[in-house]
C-alpha cells in the first residue's frame, strides 16, 4: 500500500482524514499564506462587537418638536411683537427736553405719559411734541419732546444730566385736556414675519451583484435595539442609520448662504437651523458655573416669553458644572456639600450605608422648572464632542463651543399665512416637503440589477432622499450656551 505524504502546505494538498496533529493547525501569525482554503477553518466569531455602543445621535428633535408635511418652497410664519412700547434712545437736548429716538418708525405719539430711565435715575414724562428736526443727528429721526412732571426740565431730573446719554423710553398711559379732539394717528400692534426655505438631502448604499451572491451572515444588534442575523445588508443599514443622523444634525447646525458667499457660487442656498437661528433671534450666554450666572438667565427670560418649564441639552463638561452648583447650595459650617446642612441631591438622603446618585436631573429657582439632559449629540467625538473649539475657543460664525442649549417646552400660538388663522404649534418643527403624490419625508428607493432588475448595472443601489427645513418658533425664547466670550 502506498504511503500518503500531505506535505508542507495542507492548504494545496488534502489530509486523508481530520487529526489532531500539530502540523494539521492553522497559523494564523506565520507568512506561509494562511488561508479560509485551509483544512481546519478558525473558530468564526460571527457576533459583531459594539465597541462603540449606540452610534446614533439623532433624537433631539423627536423629544421637543414634531413633524408637519408642507407644499411649498417656502415656509413662512408670523410672530406676534411686543404688546407694550419700550425702545432705546438717547438725550439730544436735556435743557429743551429733547429726546432723540434711535428709530424712525416708533409709535410714541403725542399725548403718551412715558418713563424715562438711565442707570441711575428715572423721571416721568408727558409728551407734548413730536419733532422731525434733529440738529444733534442731522438726520430725519424723529426727536420727542418730553416734559417732565417733576421738574421743569431733563437736566433738572438727572436723567438728562449730559447730552447724547443713552436711555430707555416706555409708555404706560396717556394724558389729555378737557374738550380736546381724539388721538392723532392710530397704535397698530405689529408683527414679524419670518420665513425658511428646506434642503434637499441625498446618500446612497451600493453593492456589487458578485457580492450579493455571496452569502455571508453576521449576527448583529442595530442602533434601535432590534438584532438578529444579516446578510451583506447589514452596510446598508448603518448607511441608513447615519443619514437619519444627518437629517437632525443638517436641522441643528445648517446655515443660510449669504450673498457672495462660496456655498451661494457653488448654487447651493442653505436653510436656517436651531443654531443659527438663537443666534440670530434668541439669547446666547457662556458657561454656567454659579447660580449668579443662573440667576442671570431668569432675567433675561423675564424679559422674554417667560416660559415656566424649559428643558437643558447640555455636554458633559456644563452637566457636571451644573450638578456641581446645586450641589454647593445650602452649605453651612462644618457640613459637607453633599449631606447634613447641605442640599442633599442623593437617592435615599445620601445615607452612609445607601448609594450615593451625584447628579439632578430636574430643578426649581424662581418661578422656572428646568429639566436637564445630556445631549450625546454635544458628546460624541465624531461630532460637536470632537470639534477643536470645544473648550471655550471662538469660531468664524461666532458661536464659540457649543455647551448646551436651554429649550422652552410647550407651543407657542403663531398666525399661519396659508391657513389664514392662529395656531398652537411647538416652539420646534420639522417641515419636509409632500403631497398625495410625493412624500420626500423620508423617502428610499432601489435601482440596479440585483433582485428586481431596473437597470443594466451590475450592483443594487439603496438611495436616500428628504426635503426639510426646521422652523424655529420664539427663539427669543431661547438660550445657547457656548465657551468663550458672549
Amino acid at each position: 500500500m502506498a504511503n500518503l505524504n500531505p506535505g508542507a502546505q495542507l492548504n494545496s494538498v488534502p489530509a486523508p482524514a481530520k487529526q489532531t496533529l500539530s502540523s494539521a493547525y492553522i497559523d494564523f501569525a506565520s507568512t506561509g499564506g494562511a488561508s479560509w482554503a485551509q483544512q481546519y477553518l478558525p473558530d468564526l466569531m460571527e457576533k459583531e462587537a459594539e465597541v462603540f455602543g449606540n452610534r446614533t445621535v439623532a433624537g433631539f428633535l423627536s423629544q421637543v418638536g414634531a413633524e408637519e408635511a408642507m407644499a411649498s418652497d417656502q415656509v413662512v410664519w408670523s410672530e406676534q411683537g411686543r404688546l407694550h412700547l419700550s425702545y432705546a434712545a438717547t438725550i439730544e437736548n436735556a435743557a429743551n427736553n429733547k429726546i432723540l429716538m434711535t428709530t424712525a418708525n416708533h409709535a410714541i405719539r403725542v399725548g403718551d405719559t412715558i418713563v424715562v430711565s438711565t442707570a441711575t435715575e428715572t423721571a416721568k414724562c408727558y409728551v407734548s411734541a413730536i419733532d422731525q428736526d434733529s440738529a444733534a443727528s442731522g438726520t430725519d429721526k424723529l426727536v420727542i419732546l418730553a416734559q417732565p412732571y417733576a421738574a421743569a426740565n431733563l437736566a433738572a431730573t438727572g436723567v438728562g444730566m449730559g447730552n447724547s446719554d443713552v436711555i430707555n423710553v416706555f409708555v404706560y398711559g396717556s394724558e389729555f385736556s378737557k374738550g380736546t379732539n381724539g388721538r392723532a394717528g392710530a397704535n397698530t400692534p405689529g408683527f414679524k414675519s419670518f420665513a425658511n426655505t428646506p434642503i434637499i438631502l441625498k446618500d446612497k448604499y451600493e453593492v456589487s451583484g458578485s457580492d450579493a451572491s455571496q452569502i455571508g451572515w453576521v449576527e448583529v444588534s442595530g442602533e434601535d435595539g432590534q438584532s438578529g442575523y444579516l446578510w451583506y445588508l447589514k452596510a446598508e443599514g448603518d448607511t441608513r442609520a447615519r443619514f437619519t443622523d444627518y437629517l437632525e444634525m443638517s436641522m441643528v447646525e445648517a446655515e443660510k448662504a449669504v450673498g457672495s458667499s462660496g456655498a451661494e457660487a457653488a448654487g447651493v442656498k442653505g436653510t436656517e437651523g436651531l443654531f443659527a437661528a438663537i443666534t440670530d433671534r434668541g439669547n446666547i450666554t457662556t458657561e454656567v458655573s454659579a447660580l449668579a450666572d443662573f440667576d442671570n438667565i431668569l432675567k433675561e427670560f423675564d424679559k422674554q416669553g417667560a416660559i415656566e418649564e424649559n428643558m437643558m441639552f447640555l455636554n458633559r463638561a456644563q452637566s457636571l458644572g451644573i450638578d456641581n452648583m446645586l450641589a454647593g447650595i445650602g452649605e453651612t459650617a462644618g457640613a459637607g456639600a453633599y449631606y447634613g446642612g447641605g442640599s442633599s441631591y442623593g437617592v435615599f438622603d445620601n445615607e452612609e450605608d445607601m448609594a450615593l446618585n451625584l447628579g439632578f436631573n430636574g430643578f426649581r429657582r424662581g418661578s422656572y422648572d428646568f429639566y436637564k439632559t445630556d445631549w450625546k449629540y454635544l458628546n460624541d467625538s465624531t461630532t460637536r464632542g470632537g470639534a477643536i473649539d470645544a473648550a471655550n475657543g471662538t469660531t468664524s460664525d461666532g458661536l464659540g463651543g457649543i455647551f448646551g442649549v436651554i429649550v422652552p417646552a410647550g407651543v407657542s400660538s403663531v398666525y399661519d399665512e396659508q391657513l389664514g388663522k392662529n395656531l398652537k404649534r411647538p416652539f420646534l418643527h420639522v417641515r419636509y416637503r409632500a403631497s398625495q403624490m410625493e412624500d420626500r419625508k423620508m423617502k428610499t428607493w432601489t435601482t440596479g440589477s440585483v433582485g428586481a432588475s431596473t437597470s443594466d448595472l451590475d450592483a443594487m443601489e439603496m438611495h436616500f432622499l428628504s426635503e426639510r427645513c426646521l422652523v424655529v418658533q420664539g427663539a427669543n425664547n431661547f438660550m445657547l450656551i457656548k465657551g468663550g466670550t458672549a
